[in-house]
């Protein structure tokens, strides 16, 4: 797909971060634009900011766990513009850094729940909402899912298994629509070290999902290991970078798309060498 302008996108998770910056680079194209979050303020300010570069664009409060929300998100775009030409299903959330390197048997069930729910089925709910109204129009159009780099390397928490989920569904999606001749395709975006806010996100926790993850009361080994990638998160790269290599993604359609530090691609070469070669996993 390279034509853009007066096309339009559909993006979650579009009030800040990678969702956000990919907003603008998209409006920058020409493309208008139907954003959802479940942050009302900062998907105002978001409306607002990119209707100034002149575009159109559709607003609306949602919560990517709930399927009706999402099927509601999807009439509302499809009454206001008729079609989609871009499905960035992009939302995710992450319960602290800590939780990064909880072992499976550690940590409560409402993590795994609320990190399922907005990670992978929000995906999945994304997909079914929009695609089948996408492929009936006929149009030439991409989807783009958010994984993340922690989908391609091997960790037993929440956050990684969501996301080598939405890695292998968007596998299997890309393969789907060649078999079909669709005039979609496919891509899954994994972002290494990105400064967004992901790390705050349970400010957006459901009450009845558990509290905010308590970080004094867990090991020392976590907390030094939460302080760390903290840090390393502020350090990366900027979540327009992110915007730029989906957009040339789409262009180029390519299925992988990687915008990841060096050191951590290492990572995740070792990984899938070590697949090749038939040997136990690396230790971290």
């Amino acid at each position: 797909m390279r034509d853009f302008k007066d096309r339009v996108a559909v993006i979650t998770g579009a009030g800040s971060g990678i969702g956000l910056a990919t907003a603008h680079r998209l409006a920058d194209e020409g493309m208008h634009l139907a954003l959802a979050d479940i942050e009302s303020g900062a998907l105002a300010a978001a409306e607002k900011a990119l209707r100034a570069k002149g575009v159109d664009v559709l607003a609306r409060r949602t919560d990517v766990m709930s399927e009706d929300a999402v099927n509601e998100f999807a009439d509302a775009t499809f009454d206001r513009f008729g079609t989609v030409h871009v499905l960035f299903n992009n939302a995710g959330v992450a319960a602290t850094a800590a939780t990064l390197r909880a072992r499976a048997w550690e940590g409560s069930l409402a993590d795994w729940e609320w990190t399922m729910g907005v990670n992978f089925m929000g995906v999945l709910y994304g997909v079914r909402a929009f695609v089948p109204r996408m492929l009936a129009n006929g149009d030439e159009g991409h989807i783009v899912n958010t994984a993340s780099i922690a989908g391609l390397v091997s960790a037993a928490n929440p956050y990684n298994v969501s996301k080598h989920g939405v890695v292998c569904l968007t596998e299997g999606i890309y393969l789907d629509l060649r078999e079909m001749g669709a005039a979609l395709s496919a891509s899954v975006v994994c972002p290494g070290l990105i400064n967004t806010k992901i790390l705050d996100a349970e400010r957006n926790r459901p009450s009845d999902l558990g509290r905010a993850t308590d970080v004094a009361s867990l090991r020392s080994d976590l907390r030094q290991f939460a302080a760390g990638f903290e840090a390393a998160l502020k350090a990366g790269y900027g979540p327009e970078v992110v915007a730029d290599h989906v957009l040339d993604g789409i262009v180029e359609d390519r299925f992988y798309i990687l915008p990841a530090q060096p050191e951590i691609l290492a990572r995740v070469d070792d990984r899938f060498q070590g697949v090749l070669d038939r040997r136990n996993p690396t230790p971290r």
